[in-house]
């Protein structure tokens, strides 16, 4: 399986503890699955049941996975995830 590297920002990095990990898997969503196995309070945080919640936004090498085929994209070795949650400011 490719290793990918996954980014969390904001409150998913303060989740976490961590702002960078690798992990394996094929596609996006088996990404995101390991990483809620992993810490799975995130679960919640990310998923609406088995769809992304919408104000979460998921890049592929700096793609929006919505353009690319959203979570069922596949992913190859070397590639970056991107996880924004919600960001305000003012």
């Amino acid at each position: 399986m490719p290793k990918i590297r996954v980014r969390l920002f904001a409150n998913l990095r303060e989740y976490t503890g961590t702002k960078e990990l690798e992990l394996e898997g094929n596609t996006i969503k088996e990404i995101l699955e390991i990483l809620c196995k992993r810490f799975p309070g995130l679960r919640n945080m990310l998923f609406n049941g088995n769809s992304l919640q919408p104000y979460i936004n998921v890049f592929l090498n700096g793609r929006d996975i919505i353009e690319s085929g959203g979570l069922g994209t596949p992913v190859h070795s070397d590639d970056e995830i991107a996880i924004f949650p919600p960001v305000s400011g003012g």
